[in-house]
């Protein structure tokens, strides 16, 4: 007889409540109240495209965002107000700004907008920050700087900014980038601290914040997760730094680097993924869950069943 199926939460769709918003991983729904309902698929996208849907990837990300916004509350507000499902955050709902927060404490990234990829280009003026010659790879900063982008919506691509234009263009009023600034370098410096006693060096993480109907800056999205944050392993880095070698990480990228190697992900069909790749990245996530909060992950029930399901069952009280 085959053992059940890995239940997977592909599709978060639910029909009975309004104003439905479906992101890349999380779908989204606004109350008349003012609330969002924000819940967690197990998509993975990458290459702007869904590739997958990796078991339990929704709900570690819900918690290891939980697990941070707990401990992060008294620096700065956040936008959650409950947690009805182990997939599910009920949050204010805030108008999003334009800005997208990124803290960098080492030299590192792959994407066109990390600064690795810019300091080998050439390039040290970067982001309203000078960094000095000679840096290698994964080196540590001097300290931690911010290096901002635009905050694309609608499928667009994010652009490097620099302080300086991000007030130029009035992105942000100069007490809000002031003010975002400080919440993000004070953010980063806790879970540097936190993730330290864990074992773990918290490279760089990107911060979305939103702004009230007061006009107060709230913390919103995701914080410190596998997802919107690079974790390396403390005890490795030194030995692979002098080496040379990338250092030890969560890596996720089993999917995407198995995808790019056999098609071009932009343009082509992407090939049937493996299962056990798929069992491997869900591991993956479920070791990073477990290391960054110092938790046991709690996979669900068999009795709760299909995941949709409960998630339904658990926001009946919030049907309009």
């Amino acid at each position: 007889m085959q053992p059940a199926a890995t239940p997977v939460l592909a599709d978060a769709t639910l029909p009975e409540f309004p104003n439905h918003y479906r992101g890349k991983v999380r779908d989204t729904y606004a109350l008349s109240d003012g609330r969002l309902i924000i819940v967690a698929s197990d998509r993975l996208s990458a290459f702007d495209r869904i590739l997958a849907a990796i078991p339990y990837k929704g709900q570690v990300l819900t918690q290891t965002a939980r697990y941070w916004f707990e401990e992060t509350a008294d620096i700065c507000p956040n936008h959650v107000l409950e947690y009805p499902d182990p997939n599910v955050v009920v949050g204010r709902k805030l108008t999003i700004l334009p800005v997208e927060i990124v803290v960098r404490g080492y030299m590192a990234g792959t994407t066109g907008t990390s600064i690795l990829t810019l300091y080998k280009r050439g390039e040290r003026q970067m982001y309203g920050h000078t960094l000095p010659e000679g840096l290698r790879d994964n080196e540590r900063l001097p300290q931690p700087i911010i290096t901002p982008t635009s905050k694309a919506f609608d499928a667009g691509h994010d652009e490097p900014l620099t302080p300086d234009e991000i007030l130029a263009q009035r992105l942000l009023t100069a007490a809000q980038w002031e003010t975002v600034s400080a919440y993000a370098l004070t953010l980063f410096a806790r879970g540097q601290a936190m993730a330290a006693e864990r074992g773990l060096i918290l490279v760089d993480t990107k911060y979305e914040f939103g702004v009230d109907a007061e006009g107060r800056i709230i913390l919103a999205d995701e914080i410190h997760t596998p997802d919107s944050s690079r974790y390396w392993m403390a005890d490795s880095y030194p030995a692979r730094f002098a080496a040379g070698e990338r250092p030890d990480s969560f890596d996720k990228d089993f999917v995407r680097s198995w995808v790019a190697a056999r098609c071009d992900p932009y343009n082509d069909p992407i090939p049937e993924i493996p299962a056990e790749l798929i069992e491997g990245t869900s591991k993956v996530y479920i070791q990073a869950f477990e290391t960054i909060t110092g938790q046991a992950f709690q996979p669900p029930e068999p009795e709760d069943g299909d995941i949709l399901e409960r998630i339904r069952r658990n926001l009946a009280p919030y049907r309009p």
